[in-house]
């Protein structure tokens, strides 16, 4: 695979003729390429939330940045001894790329450029080669860095880079999707998917920080925000009530990504995994609940090549972890109806095909939590109590699914 020049300084961009390439479908909660130049904003005041992450020794420690006009901040992160910075950003993202590289000339950075596909066609072998090409091309050594612009798949692929380059380089995600912000730039998981499942090969690679600069969210579309709301809502069964509440609360709010509500949501779930992750950076534990919703979740993901959208995956799989809650005699009734309800307010599908249970099961099995025969998913007692439970039987997982199963030729569009 030869990475040709761009344009622009140190410019490399991936051709996916060669590489992975996903048929994207019309409805909403499908994946699709990124949203163009979401903006840092103008003002040049800096508004910034500070939530530390701490880590099994202090090089893992690293800050959380949430608020306008980040961009400032890199150098004082980074420090003098950083020469070099690739960054790491999708096609959609070309001016935002291009913005930041100008930016980091500005501060006095030598900065190269590495475009890569959108979404999860970014998380491929292929993809991380390419990466590993251009660092090497421009000799980038340990002390240099990279800086990852863009969702959830950006962030993964980037950090999986960045842990295996010269067996680590320090990086800064600047997630630019409601999705990336919560979930994938906290907690230093990085991955790449294989024909096998999404998520099978991967390290633990802290972050030097993680820059959520709310201004990149005004580009965003709608029906994107809400999936991204998902992972909000996960937080929010798991250890926040008051999530919960802000959504049922603000329903026009949270559709307004300026607005305090989305800011306060955002942050509220940021502490969420923060804590849980400085308590259990290797997921050897406590982590495991962040898994709420993902068995299933994930399993869908794969059995739509995809194409899906994170987030409205891990709905169905919230609804179908909450009825299996229920099946468990953990959880009541009301718990699960709420979780319905809330997803469908926010457009959000909450079932799937009855016809895909047997290939949803074969590919839950391969999942990374389970535990030699046994499946494990993570159930709730209760809001804000998580809890492990080891199916015993597959044939509780298959009534459990009856609850959520819909006719094959049942269509759901996200609003």
């Amino acid at each position: 695979m030869s990475p040709h020049n761009g344009h622009g300084h140190g410019h490399q961009k991936l051709s996916t003729a060669e590489g992975p390439h996903t048929q994207l479908s019309e409805s909403d909660y499908r994946s699709v390429d990124e949203s163009p130049a979401p903006s840092f904003g103008a003002s040049g005041e800096q508004d910034i939330t500070v939530i530390p992450v701490t880590g099994e020794r202090p090089s893992e420690n690293y800050n959380v940045l949430v608020g306008h006009n980040l961009l400032g901040t890199i150098p004082e992160i980074l420090g003098k001894r950083t020469k070099k910075i690739l960054v790491i950003h999708p096609r959609a993202l070309r001016a935002t790329g291009e913005l930041v590289m100008e930016d980091l000339r500005k501060a006095g950075f030598e900065s190269f450029s590495a475009e890569i596909p959108d979404a999860e066609e970014a998380k491929h072998h292929q993809v991380a080669a390419f990466c590993w090409q251009v660092l090497g091309q421009n000799d980038f050594t340990r002390t240099d860095a990279i800086i990852s612009v863009g969702g959830g798949a950006i962030t993964d692929l980037a950090g999986f880079v960045a842990s295996t380059w010269l067996r680590g380089v320090r990086i800064i995600h600047i997630p630019t999707t409601l999705l990336g912000m919560v979930d994938a730039a906290v907690g230093g998981k990085t991955a790449i998917n294989t024909a096998e499942g999404k998520n099978l090969v991967g390290t633990f690679w802290p972050p030097a920080a993680v820059l959520c600069e709310l201004g990149t969210l005004r580009t965003l579309p709608e029906n994107e925000l809400l999936t991204g709301m998902a992972e909000v809502v996960k937080c929010g069964f798991i250890a926040d009530p008051q999530i919960l509440d802000l959504i049922e609360q603000n329903p026009q709010a949270i559709r307004d990504s300026q607005s305090p509500v989305v800011s306060e949501l955002i942050e509220r779930s940021i502490r969420v995994k923060a804590e849980v992750v400085s308590e259990d950076l290797r997921e050897s534990g406590r982590r495991e609940i962040l898994n709420y919703g993902h068995t299933l979740g994930h399993a869908i993901e794969r059995a739509e090549r995809y194409q899906w959208r994170h987030g409205a995956a891990v709905a169905v799989g919230m609804v179908y972890a909450a009825e299996l809650s229920l099946a468990a005699g953990y959880l009541d009734e009301q718990t699960v109806d709420r979780t319905r309800r809330i997803l469908e307010s926010l457009g959000l599908p909450t079932g799937y095909r009855r016809d895909r249970f047997q290939q949803l099961l074969e590919t839950m099995r391969r999942d990374k939590k389970s535990r030699g025969n046994l499946l494990r998913f993570i159930v709730l007692e209760g809001v804000g109590r998580p809890r492990v439970y080891e199916v015993p039987d597959d044939s509780i997982l298959f009534m459990t699914y009856q609850e959520i199963a819909e006719d094959a030729d049942t269509s759901r569009v996200v609003l």
